[in-house]
């Protein structure tokens, strides 16, 4: 029995751009493509499959999950590997809820705290994790785009960065509203707020119809991003995904 690429998107609670990017990228071909240009799956791919989104959940990049399924790394090396970053992330997790509780301590009791903790637990490493991530995606290509958006953010402000991420997150429950409402992903309402969002990255750097396309595709694949997004309103960001993919298709280039 085999199984078209939105059938197993459904089943895989994942997005067919997201399947293609495997196919393209070898991770994961078809079973066979149909004379429609339809990719089909059958039991093998789908079991592959699996395997590819438990090693995702576990935060490991493709080029290592391709290693892992080709045999040339062992899935056991490769999440100790995983494990001793867990175990750094626990520490500065902890070293921010620490921050956060002094802060709310520092709120509700009128006690000070000196400034140079207010940002005691932050750092630059997932940053510099997404970045990894585009550029895996897009090669050195994305390289001047980051370096851009490093430069026109170089000035700002606690306040600044506030402001943009409110104004991302106001976007995202605009968004939700509109899927709750069975919006489709093309609708002019959707796209309008697909537009502010473009807008809204231009702050940072100008993605063209593949960038766009490949943030929206990470945005769907990365846990992360995936589950920040859907936390808003589970399956958005699949929806924003297509979504994204629908405006870099017919407005950008």
């Amino acid at each position: 029995m085999a199984w078209s690429i939105a059938d197993v998107a459904r089943m895989s609670s994942t997005t067919s751009r997201t399947l293609r990017h495997y196919h393209d990228i070898g991770l994961l071909v078809p079973a066979f493509v149909g004379d429609n240009g339809y990719r089909y799956y059958e039991r093998e791919q789908l079991l592959r499959l699996q395997q590819i989104l438990l090693l995702r959940e576990l935060d490991l990049g493709l080029p290592v999950i391709a290693r892992i399924l080709a045999g040339q790394q062992d899935a056991a090396s490769a999440l100790q590997l995983h494990l001793r970053h867990l175990r750094t992330e626990q520490v500065r997790l902890r070293r921010l809820q620490r921050t956060v509780e002094r802060t709310l301590l520092d709120l509700e009791e009128g006690t000070t705290m000196p400034v140079e903790k207010f940002f005691d637990g932050f750092d630059a490493k997932q940053q510099e994790a997404y970045e990894r991530e585009l550029v895996e995606r897009f090669g050195d290509a994305m390289k001047p785009a980051i370096d851009e958006s490093r430069r026109r953010t170089a000035g700002w402000t606690k306040t600044d960065f506030d402001a943009a991420i409110t104004e991302y997150q106001q976007g995202l429950e605009q968004l939700a509203a509109l899927m709750r409402e069975g919006q489709p992903a093309e609708a002019p309402a959707v796209q309008e707020i697909i537009a502010g969002h473009h807008a809204w990255l231009t702050q940072f750097w100008t993605p063209n119809r593949a960038s766009y396309t490949g943030l929206g595709e990470m945005y769907a694949d990365d846990p992360s991003f995936r589950d920040q997004i859907d936390a808003v309103e589970p399956g958005l960001a699949g929806f924003l995904s297509d979504a994204m993919a629908v405006y870099a298709r017919t407005r950008l280039s």
